[in-house]
């Protein structure tokens, strides 16, 4: 069975590109490696929140909605600019392997 038959067999074809697949470009590659470095980074820095107590100063005050939401934006925002600046560089090895299977 060869790999488009596979894949056809698998993916409904309202799921499958009309016509030929694009590849990725570097930079588009380069972008989704950051996006996944900041997401993890953000899902950590919520996780060190929520474990330590969830306020801002740790003792698990009953903060209002509005407080939660913006410390959440808060962590969003510096994951984004860590990852943006190399962060752990995380993306840099996300990025060699999307872009060694971007060609399959």
């Amino acid at each position: 069975m060869s790999m488009q038959t596979m894949r056809s067999a698998s993916v409904p074809p309202a799921a499958m590109p009309a016509g030929p697949v694009k590849k990725d470009t570097p930079a588009k590659i380069q972008q989704a490696a950051k996006d996944f470095e900041a997401l993890l980074l953000a899902q950590m820095l919520k996780s060190a929140r929520e474990a330590s107590g969830g306020g801002l100063t740790g003792d698990d005050g009953e903060g209002s909605d509005a407080n939660t939401t913006m410390i959440e934006l808060g962590e969003q925002q510096f994951a984004q600019a860590l990852a943006s600046s190399g962060g752990f560089g995380m993306a840099k090895i996300v990025e060699t392997g999307l872009a060694k299977n971007a060609d399959r």
